[in-house]
């Protein structure tokens, strides 16, 4: 069934009250593809009611996958018990994150219905740093000892995984509840009933990360060793959760949006684009246009300090605009290859020497090919659409301007985000819009200095 008809036929069942049929319709659905099904399909009326047809598990995973503002929607329709069905079937992490997205009175009502045990663990979630590994880790995992059986150690997991998020890799602890080691279950499933865990785990290749440890890091971590899931320690090595690859992918979408944001001048958000009124997009944009447009009236103070020289050459004026857009288009692109190389963990501040090398020679070829097409491009085609006032020694300035400031412009795209990761702030802010106004006013400064020296203004 085509998506556009299955939503057709979920909308006209819920119009005609036939809910026996929804619910069966729903059932069999990913619970992403349901939450999508709420957020796009039903009405806004017939949601709690509709959400109430939805088996236990499936209720819970669709309500992880739901907007905020219909989770909270819906926890105003819910009655207590309901609340509590639906807390106590969320893993913990996925609790946490919705303690920590919920209006305060939202928030009271969700602690007072979670499970004295559910409580402790979503609180000690939240008690981390928003960017930090604990904010994301899941409490709830297996864990076994070096002295069990193999065949204690399946009768455990049967016993305790059943509403654990993943069952996949066990983690051995010792009294004090350190990490030792880590075994998955295909070990286990092809040891022998009588073998000792100890003897089965792996201890030299044991990856883990620090509650503490930027959150950032652990998704690239997911991604460096092709990973499923990684456990967390404290500072003094203890286990106390996991995190899951569904999480670190979360993370890595909110960072990714979050640095095309920050390059292009916005304040980051983390709600979708229709879900943010014309109002909040004004306030998160117009802060870094007023600061850009103000950082971009040098370009027009220097214009001023030189228009004597432009008022004795005025067609110089004509190709202010071809510097200026091919300076700021050349710092961009360093600037960009930079910070998706610092987003990765590629490039680092003592790779800055390497990075200034490898960007001077990448200037260089760029500059110099841009700077014969334009050469020509002036000489030869702007001369017969603008007349005698083209010289060969006004080619020569604007192609000798072109190649200093193509390599001063890659120069600067490529340090500036490596000095602000060097100073703490996020490298994606020395993106676009400020690369491109200092290389606005650093193509101007070249521009006329060339311009006196070879015409003599």
């Amino acid at each position: 069934m085509e998506k556009m008809t299955l939503e057709k036929t979920i909308l006209k069942l819920a119009e005609d009250k036939k809910y026996k049929a929804l619910r069966e319709v729903l059932g069999v659905m990913n619970a992403f593809d349901v939450a999508a099904v709420f957020d796009r399909v039903i009405p806004a009326e017939k949601r709690p009611v509709i959400f109430r047809l939805l088996p236990k598990e499936l209720a819970a995973e669709v309500f992880v996958e739901l907007d905020d503002d219909i989770k909270q929607e819906l926890i105003k329709s819910f009655s207590d018990s309901e609340l509590t069905d639906v807390i106590d079937e969320l893993y913990v992490d996925d609790a946490a994150d919705l303690v920590d997205e919920m209006p305060a009175n939202v928030v009271k009502r969700i602690l007072r219905q979670a499970s004295p045990d559910m409580r402790k663990m979503i609180n000690e979630i939240l008690r981390y740093p928003d960017d930090s590994a604990g904010s994301i880790m899941n409490t709830e995992y297996i864990s076994l000892r070096a002295t069990m059986s193999v065949q204690h150690a399946i009768e455990h997991i049967r016993t305790t995984g059943f509403d654990k998020e993943t069952v996949n890799t066990l983690y051995v602890i010792d009294k004090q509840r350190h990490l030792i080691g880590v075994v998955s279950i295909r070990d286990l499933l092809f040891s022998q009933s009588d073998d000792l865990i100890e003897n089965v785990m792996d201890t030299c290749a044991i990856i883990s990360v620090n509650t503490l440890d930027d959150k950032e890091n652990v998704a690239l971590t997911f991604k460096k060793y092709d990973l499923t899931e990684l456990p967390v320690t404290d500072t003094e090595n203890r286990l106390v959760g996991i995190v899951t690859v569904d999480d670190a992918i979360d993370v890595l979408q909110q960072e990714a949006t979050e640095d095309i944001e920050k390059m292009a001048a916005i304040t980051p958000s983390d709600k979708p684009y229709f879900k943010i009124s014309a109002t909040q997009t004004f306030a998160k944009r117009i802060p870094w246009l007023l600061l850009l447009m103000i950082s971009a009236t040098f370009t027009g103070i220097i214009i001023s300090q030189f228009e004597s020289s432009l008022g004795a050459l005025p067609i110089l004026t004509a190709f202010i605009p071809m510097l200026m857009d091919t300076g700021g288009n050349s710092g961009s692109q360093a600037s960009v290859t930079v910070i998706r190389g610092i987003s990765l963990g590629d490039i680092e501040f003592r790779d800055i020497l390497k990075v200034v090398f490898k960007e001077s020679r990448v200037a260089i070829m760029c500059g110099l090919a841009l700077a014969v097409t334009a050469f020509a491009k002036v000489y030869l085609i702007d001369k017969l659409i603008m007349g005698k006032e083209i010289t060969l020694l006004i080619a020569l300035v604007i192609s000798l301007t072109l190649l200093v400031t193509v390599i001063i412009a890659k120069i600067v795209g490529c340090t500036l985000p490596l000095f602000a990761k060097k100073a703490g702030f996020d490298p994606a802010v020395m993106a676009s819009p400020f690369i491109t106004t200092i290389v606005d006013a650093l193509s101007l400064l070249i521009y006329f200095w060339f311009a006196n020296l070879i015409l003599g203004l």
